[in-house]
């Protein structure tokens, strides 16, 4: 099991973690990771934490497909790598069609395929072998009809293979994943469950294959306050981070056992009652997506974890030197 740092996205001020990256660092940990949705970008963090460690891999959990495309992403990864000595992870992920229709202007169609040709003109550009040429359909290259002709990437990059992680939620997307890329990055993920909800979408991945969960992590006496803590994220995702008819948040929550649950937490949020949406959140379902409480009974609920198949925990929460040693010697330890 490895371990991580999962530093999301800006809330509503900016939030420059350098310090607790270093420590991150100091500490052991692997990697960190910064996110976007509709605030701070995913890529700005990782440069300006990169310019200041040394050894700390550096992963985008995740960036937008809908925000670049496929060759401005590519370009950008190729510099950051370069920049940073080869420490760079590229998670992306389609997001879902609020954010993509909402936010980008851009339709939302055919995830799966989108993403299979997206990871794949960026792989051609980043191998340099041609000119790169792709016949589409979401991102054709030349562009159908045009002047343009296919270049080639005029900068070689410092490694032809940078790592590419899928933020998926859905069965047929974590099977790509494990076909295509070189790992994934579940959102919610409730340890005891991984196997049955995707053990045959994960079943032809290759060896290696990181399987990277983001987990709130919370270490405290007051048991009751950390879940309510993991209960408004929850209560923000599966209420209000998706339409009323496509929500991929709710429906993962559905999957794991809680659909009746997550439809309540929607039904009540969209209308406006988020007191009673944060309220109809079940404790079960925070508790088993999250490790929180005395390190006791963390170090207790971390056996499901490593009995998954899940290889890399992504931790979010813990922001200070010493928390992080005490989640490092329970994770680790």
């Amino acid at each position: 099991m490895r371990l991580g740092l999962n530093l999301g996205y800006w809330q509503r001020y900016a939030d420059d973690a350098t310090e607790t990256v270093l420590a991150a660092e100091r500490l052991g940990y692997d990697s960190v990771w910064t996110a976007e949705a509709y605030g701070s970008d995913a890529f700005t963090p990782l440069a300006w934490y990169g310019a200041r460690t040394s050894r700390i891999k550096l992963g985008t959990s995740v960036a937008q497909l809908s925000a670049r495309t496929p060759a401005a992403t590519a370009m950008t990864a190729m510099t950051l790598d370069h920049l940073t000595g080869g420490r760079l992870l590229l998670g992306v992920g389609a997001s879902g069609p609020q954010v993509v229709e909402g936010w980008y202007g851009q339709p939302f169609a055919a995830p799966l395929a989108r993403t299979r040709e997206y990871v794949e003109i960026m792989r051609r550009i980043w191998r340099r072998e041609e000119p790169v040429t792709a016949p589409g359909p979401h991102h054709p290259l030349p562009l159908p009809g045009g002047l343009g002709k296919p270049l080639k990437l005029i900068t070689h990059p410092l490694r032809p293979d940078i790592p590419v992680y899928l933020g998926a939620e859905g069965p047929k997307n974590v099977a790509l994943a494990a076909e295509i890329a070189q790992g994934w990055l579940p959102l919610f993920a409730f340890p005891s469950k991984i196997e049955e909800m995707y053990g045959e979408a994960l079943r032809e991945r290759p060896p290696g294959f990181d399987v990277a969960a983001m987990v709130v992590v919370i270490v405290t006496d007051d048991l009751r306050a950390a879940l309510d803590g993991v209960k408004l994220m929850l209560t923000l995702y599966i209420g209000g981070m998706g339409a009323k008819g496509r929500n991929f948040h709710a429906d993962i929550i559905g999957r794991m056992g809680f659909a009746e649950a997550a439809e309540r937490v929607q039904s009540l949020y969209l209308s406006g009652q988020k007191e009673a949406a944060f309220r109809a959140v079940p404790d079960e379902l925070a508790d088993g997506i999250s490790l929180v409480g005395p390190p006791g009974r963390i170090r207790e609920r971390l056996e499901p974890w490593h009995r998954s198949p899940v290889t890399n925990l992504l931790v979010m929460g813990p922001r200070d030197e010493d928390s992080l040693r005490t989640v490092r010697d329970l994770v680790l330890g």
